[in-house]
C-alpha cells in the first residue's frame, strides 16, 4: 500500500509538474507576468515567492495550474504588455499548447533513457513452462527464444502473448532458436480465462511459457530517435482509443480512473523501477492527447477560443466562454462519476 501511494504521488507529480511546466516556460519567453505556480491543489501546505512569482506545492496532487495576469475572463485587464490577453492569438496559442507538447518531450525523454542506460526490448526468453503444456511437449526448454507466432516476428513478450491469447484451444505455428538451431512447431493451445480491461472474463489461449525480456542498448542518437518513434505510436494508439470510444467500437466501460492509475502504479512500481517509468510515459502521452480534445476547461477547449477568435477578429465573448466553460465542468464531472464507477466495479482487476 505505501509502494502505490508513493509510486502515484511520483506519476502524478512528474506529469503535472512537466505539463505547468510548458506553460510557465513558454509564458515567461512571451513576457507574460505569471503569478502563481502551483504543483498540486489547496489548501497549500508549502509556497515561496522568487521576483513575481510564488511557487507552491498542495496537500490535492491530481493537477496543478499557472496563474497568468489578465488569464481569467472574467478578470479585470488594463491592457499591459504582460497580460495573457494583451499577447497575440499565435503567442497565446503556444502558451496553451506547450502544457500538452512538454508531456509528449517528457515521454520522449523517458522512453530515451530507458533505451540507453537499459535498452530496447527486442528479444523474448523462456524463462519457465508449465509442466505438460503445449511449449514443453513441443521440446522447447527455458532459455531457447521464440522468435515468431504463425510468421509474425515478436520483438516483445506481450505482442507474443496478443498473437497466442488470440487463438484459444487452436493451433499456432511457434518457431524459435535452441542452441543456435531455429525449430518450428504447430501447436494446439489450451484455453485459460483472462480479465480485459473492462473487467469481463474472455477466454484466452496459452502455451504454458513464462517470458524473460532481451534488451538491446542503444545511442544516445538512437535512443533518442527510438524513443520518438514509441511516443508517435503512443499518441496513435490513444487516438485509435478516443475515436473508438466517439464511434462507439470501444466499450466505455475501458475508460479508467485515478484507482485504476493508482493500482497500475504500484503495480509497476513493484515489476521495477523501469517498468514504472515506462507506465509513466505511456501515461504522459494519454494526458498530452486528451488535453488538445476540444473540451472546454481542457487545454484544447482554451486552443478551440483562440481559433475562433483568430477567424472571428475578436475574443470570443465573456458570455459564451463563461458558459461553455460551464458546460465544460458540468461534463467533467459527469466524467469523473463515470470513470469512478468503472474503477469501483473493477476494483479486484489488479489484486
Amino acid at each position: 500500500m505505501v509502494l502505490t501511494i508513493l509510486a502515484t504521488i511520483f506519476v502524478l507529480g512528474v506529469l503535472v509538474f512537466f505539463h505547468e511546466l510548458g506553460h510557465f516556460l513558454v509564458a515567461k519567453w512571451v513576457g507574460i507576468k505569471v503569478h502563481r505556480f502551483s504543483l498540486g491543489f489547496p489548501p497549500t501546505i508549502l509556497s515561496k515567492k522568487w521576483g513575481e512569482t510564488e511557487y507552491a506545492i498542495g496537500l490535492i496532487p491530481l493537477g496543478g495550474y499557472v496563474k497568468m495576469a489578465g488569464e481569467n475572463p472574467a478578470d479585470d485587464t488594463t491592457g499591459e504588455p504582460w497580460e495573457f490577453m494583451s499577447k497575440s492569438v499565435f503567442q497565446r496559442f503556444m502558451v496553451i499548447f506547450a502544457g500538452p507538447f512538454m508531456n509528449f518531450v517528457l515521454a520522449v525523454l523517458v522512453l530515451a533513457g530507458l533505451y540507453f542506460f537499459r535498452g530496447q526490448e527486442v528479444k523474448v526468453f523462456v524463462n519457465s513452462l508449465a509442466e505438460n503444456g503445449p511449449a514443453e511437449q513441443a521440446g522447447i526448454v527455458p532459455g531457447d527464444q521464440i522468435l515468431s507466432i504463425d510468421g509474425v516476428a515478436v520483438r516483445t513478450f506481450g505482442q507474443m502473448a496478443m498473437l497466442i491469447e488470440q487463438k484459444p484451444n487452436a493451433p499456432v505455428e511457434v518457431s524459435w532458436l535452441h542452441e543456435k538451431t531455429i525449430l518450428t512447431d504447430t501447436l494446439v493451445t489450451f484455453a485459460e480465462y483472462a480479465r480485459t480491461a473492462s473487467g469481463d472474463s474472455v477466454l484466452a489461449g496459452k502455451i504454458g511459457v513464462g517470458g524473460r525480456r532481451g534488451y538491446e542498448t542503444l545511442g544516445l542518437f538512437s535512443s533518442v530517435g527510438a524513443g520518438f518513434m514509441q511516443a508517435t505510436m503512443y499518441v496513435k494508439l490513444v487516438g485509435s482509443f478516443v475515436w473508438g470510444l466517439l464511434t462507439q467500437a470501444v466499450d466505455a466501460r475501458e475508460i479508467g480512473g485515478p484507482i485504476i492509475i493508482s493500482k497500475l502504479a504500484g503495480a509497476t512500481a513493484r515489476d521495477g523501477f523501469d517498468v514504472l517509468m515506462e507506465f509513466l510515459a505511456l501515461l504522459s502521452v494519454n494526458l498530452a492527447v486528451l488535453n488538445v480534445l476540444p473540451i472546454p476547461v481542457f487545454d484544447g477547449g482554451h486552443l478551440m477560443f483562440l481559433l475562433a477568435e483568430k477567424i472571428k477578429g475578436s475574443p470570443i465573448s465573456l458570455k459564451t466562454r463563461i458558459l461553455a466553460q460551464q458546460i465544460g465542468i458540468a461534463f467533467i464531472l459527469l466524467l469523473v462519476i463515470f470513470v469512478t464507477f468503472n474503477d469501483i466495479s473493477r476494483w479486484n482487476m489488479f489484486r
